[in-house]
């Protein structure tokens, strides 16, 4: 299987890397420190297609293969993790289940104003009681009339608060389980459409995650997403496509903490030598750069198979689970190779540290991940 890049790929790539150390990076700490939201960035990466990359150009996007996808992800994954998942959760969940499930109608209504940076679009599946059990979900949708009436809350919804247009999962129909969800179309300033506390995190403090509070909320019947009772179905393949690209955002971030690593362990000197000279810190990088290469070539291959139109479910969770484990163990050894200080503020590797977590969690934890995989091998 050959993963060599295109031409036009080698120029996506040098495109975004040069974007993302030059306008990305430099926001980084702040982005985290004071949990800045970097609206400048997010305004230039629409006007570079950067905020449309899964919707073609007759609805105004710039839409790539999922192999160029991951290549942009990963550069903007390796300086700042909270951008990171901004864009990618525009892009795969917010836009990308208005394009894939939505009509002719909803993509041109919506999608043109969300694809050039001035607005973003969320996600809502999460709720406080139905995480990785994601269909057991309480919010309902009842039909009145010609409007469509959501009650219930959902949690950790990324760019919720701040978002332009919301696609919300909710029971039309109690009794059938997952077939009884379906997705809807919210519009920022729906009356109804409240918004709780943003949440403190730990990590990806430069996003904005929301918990959102639906009481009576109105929206009409044309803002269905697909047929009734297909919402829950439609967001599974949805989350097949994020976990190829949550995985190459973690691929990034593993790539940025072994950067510094390399140029750390060079400059810093112990016993009269750099350290990158003694056989403990070079078998840290070591490990780290084998394993940053193996999850990469697992992020393409699923990556390589949803352009070819094959089934992928399984390559993605694959992807992810490696992926995300292995940017874990990426972060520890570059804070270990960073010493003391690798807690400290002043490298990025602290950072790093406290992101990385989300990998494992968000889009499916990797109990989840394990739980599709062993189905598909038919355990």
């Amino acid at each position: 299987m050959d993963f060599t890049y295109t031409e036009e790929q080698k120029m996506l790539k040098n495109m975004v890397r040069e974007f993302a150390q030059k306008e990305i990076k430099p926001l980084a700490h702040k982005v985290d420190d004071e949990e800045y939201f970097p609206w400048e960035n997010i305004r230039k990466m629409g006007a570079l297609g950067l905020m449309g990359m899964t919707v073609p150009a007759e609805y105004g996007g710039s839409r790539i293969d999922t192999m160029s996808y991951v290549i942009a992800l990963e550069e903007i994954g390796k300086v700042c993790a909270s951008t990171g998942l901004t864009v990618e959760a525009h892009n795969t969940l917010g836009v990308g289940h208005i394009y894939e499930r939505g009509n002719e109608e909803q993509r041109r209504k919506y999608l043109p104003d969300l694809l050039n940076g001035k607005g973003l679009a969320a996600w809502a599946l999460t709720e406080p009681n139905a995480g990785s059990d994601a269909a057991s979900m309480q919010t309902t949708a009842v039909q009145e009339g010609d409007e469509w009436v959501l009650n219930g809350s959902k949690q950790f919804i990324t760019s919720g608060s701040i978002a332009e247009v919301i696609t919300v999962m909710a029971k039309t129909d109690k009794d059938k389980g997952a077939k009884g969800i379906s997705a809807f179309i919210v519009e920022k300033g729906t009356p109804g459409l409240k918004y709780g506390g943003e949440e403190i995190k730990m990590g990806m403090r430069g996003t904005v995650t929301s918990q959102l509070v639906l009481e009576d909320c109105r929206v009409p019947v044309e803002n269905m997403i697909g047929e009734r009772g297909m919402g829950f179905i439609g967001a599974m393949d949805i989350l097949d496509r994020g976990r190829t690209a949550i995985a190459a955002l973690a691929v990034g971030l593993a790539q940025g903490a072994l950067d510094e690593c390399i140029e750390y362990s060079r400059q810093r000197e112990q016993f009269g030598r750099p350290i990158s000279k003694y056989q403990g810190i070079q078998w840290m990088i070591v490990d780290m750069a084998t394993e940053i290469h193996a999850a990469r070539l697992m992020v393409y291959n699923a990556a390589n198979l949803e352009d070819q139109g094959k089934p992928f479910s399984m390559e993605a969770s694959m992807a992810k689970l490696y992926a995300s484990e292995m940017a874990v163990r990426a972060a520890v050894n570059a804070v270990q190779v960073h010493g003391g200080y690798g807690l400290t503020k002043e490298y990025a590797v602290e950072r790093f540290f406290r992101d990385v977590k989300l990998y494992t969690i968000g889009e499916g934890t990797s109990e989840v991940q394990r739980m599709v995989i062993a189905k598909r091998l038919g355990l």
